[in-house]
Formats: C-alpha cells, structure tokens, sequence
C-alpha cells in the first residue's frame, strides 16, 4: 500500500475528525543527528541544553508568536514532515494545531513535554473547561520534569547517546534549581500586600503557586478568550481598592487591553503604572539574554520585582 506524504496525511487528518491515535514505534537514531521540531522556544531551548550537538532542532513558534493562536503552516507541515521527533507542550497549550500533533503520530515520533508531570501537580482552573494550566515553566521546578522528558526522549532514540543527554540534563538541571532558587529570593522582595501579577492573560498562576503571588489575568488561561467592557472594570476596580503599584504587558499578546485596564483605573482615581513587559507563551530575540529560558524567567522576575517594589 502506498502511503501519502506527511502534508496529505495531514490534511486527511483534519477532515476526518476525532478517531483512536495509535502510537508509533519510534526508529532508533544511533549515530545519526536527531532532527528534532518542538513547538514554543522554551521547548527548542531544552532540547539544545540537552542534545547538544546531537540534535539539529527547528522551532515553530519564534519570540512574539502566540501559541494558543497558532495554526499550522505549509512550510510547517514540511518542517514536520522532516523530523524524527517532534517535542510540544500539549495541555491544550498548541490549541489550534491539537489536532495535528496528536493525530500524526502514526507517522512520527511525538512527545508532550508535560507528560512527564503528575497531574495532581497541575491546576485545573474551573474557568479553563475543565483543562488544565499549560503554563508549566513559570514553575521552575514543574519544567525541570519536562526537561527530563526531554532527556529520556533523546535517550530512546538514541541510546548510545544516553550517557551524553543524561550528563547535559544533569548540568542544565543544575542551574535551574539555582533559578528556582533565585525566582524565591527575588519574590520575597516584595511586601506581602502588593505581590499581585495583573497581566492580559492568566498566564502566571504557576509562578504565583509557587512564588507567593496573587494572580489576574483579564482575558484568562487562553488569549482567545475575549475581554469586556465588565472585565476590564471589574479588574480596574479591584486595583484601584487594592492601590496595585503596577500592572504588566505581554510579549506575545496585544498591549491594548492592559492600556485600557490602565485608563480604567485612573478614571477610578489612581494612576497604576506599566511596570513593564513579560514574556509568557514567548522568549525573547535570540541571542538576547531573554531568548533562553533562564534568561526569559529572570528577566520577568526581576521586572515583576521593580514594578511591584516601586
């Protein structure tokens, strides 16, 4: 039987809708570079901590992209279809392009980063439909499992390399306990009362769990959810009472409902600033230091820190 290229498959997959996925066995790599796809930068940066100069990766989400938005391209499909593994963060985070990387499977290697984390350990927000919080990396400890995952995805295609992707995880990890460390000590800066992240979207609830912060976000857990008029005044109230130093924008959402929170509350009497922007589904310009994970969480961090300080 002839089989169709990845692209027809593809689209094959989408115009058939739900059906069973069966998992592929995956082909052992040894001695060959592992071609690897992963969707947000925080994924492409673990893999490259991890696989060295074992892997070559391409990412499909670049600095400003919004995962949650995302649809898959043509030039995607052949990215895709080049790969030997492709590496997402699933929990609903991929939304638009679900169906693809679940469903393509029979025909490559996939891994959910986030598998590796006990769902007992995730949030499940009531508002989210019963899905749960694909924000992970704000916890640091939380993405150090799916930097594991990482790891023993790598090692099972490529089992001679194993030793190799256990000792780069093994240093990678290393320094993430000390930005765990870091994110902890910087958060305690803070008073108590004013350790409140107000953003465009819920993206930051991990980072509150694990850091102490109180979390809004007005448009929720997923940017394609709309904000009212209601919302809008609602969390301009609830700043105003609170008298919330500074609120922030987002990298990869549009700055405009933020503005429009920040004009709602001066009406209310009190001038809230912007204390800057975080980057949540997105890293930073590579090169940069905010286009690596490390460098991404200390800079919010430490913005977070001076808004909320001021």
């Amino acid at each position: 039987m002839t089989k169709l290229p990845l692209a027809a498959a593809v689209a094959a997959v989408l115009l058939a809708g739900c059906g069973p996925v069966e998992t592929p066995t995956a082909r052992v790599l040894d001695g060959d570079t592992i071609r690897v796809v992963a969707t947000i930068g925080m994924i492409t940066d673990a893999v490259e901590r991890v696989g060295g100069e074992r892997v070559e990766v391409e990412g499909l989400m670049g600095p400003g992209i919004d995962p949650h938005l995302y649809k898959a391209s043509e030039g995607d499909l052949r990215r895709l279809e080049r790969a030997d593994v492709i590496l997402y963060g699933g929990l609903h985070l991929e939304a638009k392009m679900a169906d693809v990387l679940e469903r393509i499977g029979d025909r490559r290697a996939t891994q959910a980063v986030t598998e590796a984390i006990p769902r007992g350990e995730l949030l499940r927000p009531a508002e989210f439909e019963g899905q749960y919080d694909p924000h992970v990396w704000f916890d640091v400890a939380l993405w150090m499992r799916a930097v594991e995952q990482v790891r023993d995805t790598l090692a099972r295609l490529d089992p001679t390399s194993a030793a190799l992707y256990r000792r780069n995880a093994a240093a990678y990890l290393e320094e993430l306990r000390e930005l765990d460390a870091y994110v902890e000590a910087q958060a305690r800066r803070v008073p108590a009362r004013s350790r409140v992240i107000v953003t465009a979207h819920d993206a930051f609830n991990y980072l509150g769990r694990a850091y102490g912060f109180e979390v809004r976000g007005l448009q929720g857990i997923s940017t394609a959810a709309e904000a009212g008029a209601g919302d809008v005044q609602g969390l301009a109230r609830f700043i105003a009472e609170r008298e919330i130093p500074a609120i922030f924008v987002e990298s990869s959402v549009s700055p405009r409902t933020i503005q429009a929170v920040r004009e709602a509350v001066r009406a209310r009497g009190f001038d809230v600033e912007i204390g800057g922007a975080l980057f949540s589904d997105a890293m930073g310009d590579p090169g940069t230091p905010q286009g690596t994970y490390v460098g991404m969480v200390r800079h919010n961090i430490d913005t977070i820190v001076e808004g909320l300080s001021g």
